[in-house]
């Protein structure tokens, strides 16, 4: 037991010297030397960079290439001096670099020299390069356009003789997921074979089977890539990026261990994929004059609320660029940071280092923000403090797990929340779920059975129950019910889909909800009151999209229960 305590003991203080030589650095690269400063414990080595210092010099000089970016190299430096920099900066502009220095403690510079044998290991090794060209994959991409081209791709490069073929695979890979727009890479080892699946509008394909002596070979390459341990057979997390043109993509990787080998994971973190306007989101004209003007107020709490992958973070930076101005000052609490947004200051829980959101949100109120979003309220003291801003002059907007906007209010009250002071707080809640878009090139008409009518023709009865007017929403009352499905053509990639669109529902904080929010009403209650608002329930707002053509029937039925309310 002792020795175990001494372990112990010895781990803490190699802790707490490891955390005070990272301070140390961060006040000497400010006060003395005036550069930046990083800790690279948590951040990816970009091998690519390792290229262009050899690991003698890195080592003898206490320096190290960590980041390669277009035209752009990050070096990490131990000791800065006047003289250190200039011999660097000359060295990197012959090799029409443009370098950026960054102070480091002795713990970063050995995780990037560690990553020297990687490097060697790797080019004697069958898998070839370890950079990912941009230009390489835009020309892969041109014979691609399909997602069975990248089938039939992978098929010759298997079968062809060349000794980078792994490297090529991986290319078409990544060239075919982005030209398709797939969100994400799955490569799955079985029994027999290893399966390579993408991930578009939220469905997964299969693209192809391959032997598993083909799929070690990809494993070791993506660990290189994404600045993983080799041999390690434990869950791992990466990622590289890679230069599309002027637009950096971010490729966030996942391993874990499975019976026939690791399962992989690739993200592709496209920042055109989050840049949707909020016009463009497919949220309905009243809805979205409600929307356009509570996110417009100086102060309140907007929440959006919906299951993983319903768009929820599409949704709020949505909201942040629609109200975006040099005039205002907005701060994010993110986990993780996926996409950077243009001048807005955006910083990243670490349950580590004790930056959890609640601790996010009390260092940006510090700040004096105008704006603050908080990535999900998980707990009742995030609540507390998030109803807290939005009374004390901030706008919040966040995240928060309910199954519909009226689940809300129950759900706060649950995290202790104080109903009398939220009433104040809470400007709107929103609730949200994707459907694909049906292809408008080759979707075709079909009668309606039995069932489906009924449904229907109930959904339109209450919308009009409810005082609306369905020829608001570009329907017609007397005319036949149509609906649509999907075929596949060319250019959906044989899916008969393409995109997806939002399906929403949003309850307003008004005079009739104020009053029974003190009572802890229950969600039957508040939907009641709120049908007063004029404003479209989820299954109203699918059955409208399903009737104007833009998705089908099973695809609503899919996320949305269309058979009672």
């Amino acid at each position: 037991m002792t020795d175990f305590d001494e372990e112990k003991q010895n781990k803490q203080l190699n802790e707490i010297r490891k955390q005070e030589e990272e301070e140390l650095v961060a006040v000497l690269a400010e006060s003395k030397y005036k550069l930046p400063y990083i800790d690279l414990s948590r951040l990816g080595i970009d091998n690519e960079a390792l290229r262009h210092i050899s690991e003698k010099d890195a080592r003898e000089l206490k320096i190290g290439p960590f980041k390669l970016f277009g035209k752009n190299i990050f070096i990490a430096v131990r000791s800065p001096s006047d003289d250190l920099l200039s011999k660097l900066k000359e060295q990197m502009e012959r090799q029409s670099l443009i370098p950026t220095f960054y102070m480091v403690s002795l713990a970063s510079l050995e995780k990037i020299w560690d990553r020297y044998n990687e490097l060697s290991s790797a080019e004697n090794s069958k898998v070839g390069g370890i950079d990912i060209s941009g230009e390489v994959l835009r020309e892969t991409a041109k014979d691609i356009k399909i997602m069975d081209d990248i089938g039939k791709l992978i098929t010759d490069t298997i079968s062809g003789s060349s000794i980078h073929k792994i490297s090529h695979m991986l290319e078409i890979i990544l060239a075919g997921a982005i030209s398709i727009k797939a969100s994400d890479i799955h490569i799955e080892p079985e029994k027999d074979r290893s399966r390579l699946r993408l991930r578009l509008d939220g469905v997964l394909h299969d693209v192809i089977f391959f032997e598993n002596n083909i799929y070690h070979l990809l494993n070791s390459r993506i660990k290189l890539l994404s600045g993983m341990k080799l041999t390690s057979k434990i869950a791992q997390d990466g990622r590289f990026s890679i230069m599309e043109e002027k637009e950096e993509l971010n490729i966030r990787t996942s391993l874990i261990p499975g019976a026939y080998g690791e399962s992989i994971v690739m993200r592709i973190l496209d920042p055109k994929s989050i840049q949707v306007k909020l016009e463009d989101m497919g949220i309905e004209p009243f809805l979205f004059s409600v929307i356009e003007q509570e996110i417009q107020k100086p102060n309140g709490m907007i929440l959006v609320t919906g299951p993983t992958g319903s768009g929820k973070t599409t949704t709020l930076y949505a909201f942040l660029r629609k109200i975006y101005s040099d005039e205002i000052k907005i701060i994010t609490i993110e986990d993780p940071i996926e996409y950077h947004l243009d001048g807005i200051t955006q910083t990243q829980t670490n349950s580590e280092k004790g930056y959890t959101f609640l601790e996010g949100l009390r260092s940006a109120l510090r700040q004096d923000p105008d704006v603050v979003m908080i990535g999900e309220i998980r707990d009742a003291e995030t609540a507390k403090t998030a109803i807290e801003s939005a009374l004390t002059g901030h706008m919040v907007f966040s995240t928060l797990h309910t199954n519909n906007a009226a689940g809300v209010i129950p759900r706060l009250i649950d995290l202790n929340a104080n109903p009398k002071i939220m009433v104040s707080a809470l400007s709107l809640s929103i609730a949200q779920r994707l459907v694909r878009k049906l292809c408008p090139l080759c979707k075709i008409e079909k009668t309606p059975t039995e069932k489906e009518s009924t449904t229907m023709k109930l959904v339109m009865d209450s919308i009009k129950e409810e005082g609306k007017n369905l020829s608001n929403y570009n329907i017609d009352p007397d005319a036949p019910i149509k609906l649509y499905s999907p075929v596949g053509c060319e250019k959906c990639n044989m899916i008969g889909y393409t995109g997806r669109i939002g399906i929403f529902e949003a309850i307003k904080t008004n005079e009739a909800i104020e009053k029974i929010m003190p009572q802890n009403p229950s969600e039957r209650e508040i939907k009641k009151v709120a049908r007063a608002q004029g404003i479209l329930s989820m299954r109203q707002d699918g059955v409208v999209k399903i009737l104007n053509g833009i998705t089908s029937f099973d695809e609503v039925l899919n996320v949305v229960d269309l058979f009672e309310e």
